[in-house]
């Protein structure tokens, strides 16, 4: 059972990814974590309030299934196919984290200083609302999220999701490079 406890290759994991990609595309199915908010949106009734809700939800059941596997799953791994608590990240990149104050970096999944008690200051709740926001009003507008993008949109050979993977990596980018170190 150790093997299980170790990151796996790249080619192991990618040809598990390739592998689900082919036969959602047999099926004729599209991936994406974000258009299972709007099927759990329309379940709870919003098509009553909104034209973009009103559509027939059964047929995107399947990718229910998806949402909940990937919560079994990632209960399963965290309590069950875990030796530790730490992500295994480079001694350089934890030098980095650690001079932008992160000290928890390295040591858990979750940087104690983001997920803290601290979390419900008033900085904390503006910055997790204003980030829900261009969060959602990005997912909206670009179509889907990254997932749905970077794996199924890529595998489709979609010219969009190219521009929408392009346009996550510039704006991860500028996030990290600039607009992080003014906020933390």
């Amino acid at each position: 059972m150790n093997w299980i406890y170790e990151p796996w290759p790249w080619y192991i994991s990618g040809l598990m990814i390739a592998f689900i990609m082919f036969l959602l595309i047999m099926f004729g199915k599209n991936f994406g974590m974000s258009s299972n908010l709007r099927t759990l949106c329309t379940i709870c009734g919003a098509g009553n309030k909104s034209e973009f809700f009103k559509f027939d939800w059964k047929t995107q059941k399947w990718n229910l299934t998806v949402v909940v596997g990937a919560v079994i799953g990632g209960f399963i791994a965290s309590q069950f196919l875990s030796n530790t608590t730490s992500v295994a990240i480079s001694a350089e990149t934890i030098s980095d984290l650690n001079n932008l104050g992160f000290n928890s970096a390295g040591k858990s999944y979750l940087p104690e200083e983001l997920f803290s008690l601290h979390l419900l200051s008033v900085k904390n709740i503006i910055l997790l609302f204003i980030g829900g926001l261009l969060v959602g009003f990005g997912t909206r507008y670009a179509g889907g999220c990254t997932s749905g993008h970077a794996i199924s949109g890529l595998s489709n050979l979609q010219i969009p999701s190219l521009i929408a993977v392009i346009g996550f990596f510039i704006g991860g980018l500028l996030m990290v490079h600039f607009i992080f170190p003014l906020i933390f």
